[in-house]
């Protein structure tokens, strides 16, 4: 890409173009290649309401109770997928008020700590059953899931859910983040929670929030939807 900017640049300069003109070259260049502008560019993020992140808790539970929680832990502490696969033993802080997990190999270098709930709490040390090395969730194999298998599993126990959405790992943090803010959360706690460098990131998240505040409206005072 820097390439053809330089040499865009070249020939824009020996031809003297104007900014209007460059705008009329670009808008050119994109019809002779057929180029069509998006629709419409989205401005928020999807995410799957309380009753969806219910059922789809359930669908996980019934395939295999590792499965309900490994969906539950990733709603609930909103990491990225490449980010739970690395989850260890020693990442979980489970007596402290509240628990904590430690998210490392964040991106971007954004570790932190996240809280969740004592009941999430409670059935880490049912799975662990006394185990304090190795990956918090583990293959048959005994080695960490790839990111691939995580999202393959959350598809699938969306299906078997019922949910028409396409559901992935990261719909889930979008959904815990606009839930987190629908109750009342500060952004900037919000930004903390999903370790988010910049304020600007997180405030997607309003606007989804915003628009679903706007739906509940018209549900609950007989509107539209």
């Amino acid at each position: 890409m820097r390439e053809v900017a330089r040499e865009t640049v070249k020939l824009w300069r020996r031809h003297h173009l104007t900014y209007d003109q460059t705008k009329h070259v670009v808008e050119d260049a994109r019809r002779a290649l057929g180029f069509a502008a998006p629709r419409e560019r989205r401005r928020t993020v999807d995410r799957l309401d309380r009753e969806e992140s219910e059922r789809l808790s359930e669908a996980a539970y019934r395939c295999a109770s590792r499965y309900g929680l490994m969906v539950k832990m990733l709603f609930y502490t909103g990491a990225r997928v490449s980010e739970f696969v690395n989850i260890r033993v020693t990442d979980l802080h489970l007596a402290l008020e509240p628990p904590q997990v430690h998210i490392v190999h964040a991106k971007g270098g954004s570790d932190g700590y996240v809280p969740i709930l004592p009941a999430l709490a409670q059935e880490l040390r049912t799975h662990l059953a006394g185990r304090h090395t190795r990956y918090v969730f583990e293959s048959n194999r005994h080695d960490r899931y790839t990111p691939r298998a995580v999202q393959l599993m959350v598809r699938d126990v969306a299906h078997r859910a019922g949910i028409e959405k396409r559901v992935t790992p990261y719909r889930l943090r979008a959904s815990v983040a606009t839930l987190l803010l629908d109750a009342g959360m500060p952004l900037d706690q919000v930004q903390k929670f999903l370790r988010h460098k910049r304020i600007a990131t997180t405030q997607i998240y309003t606007e989804t929030s915003a628009r679903n505040m706007g739906e509940s409206y018209l549900r609950a005072l007989g509107g539209r939807p």
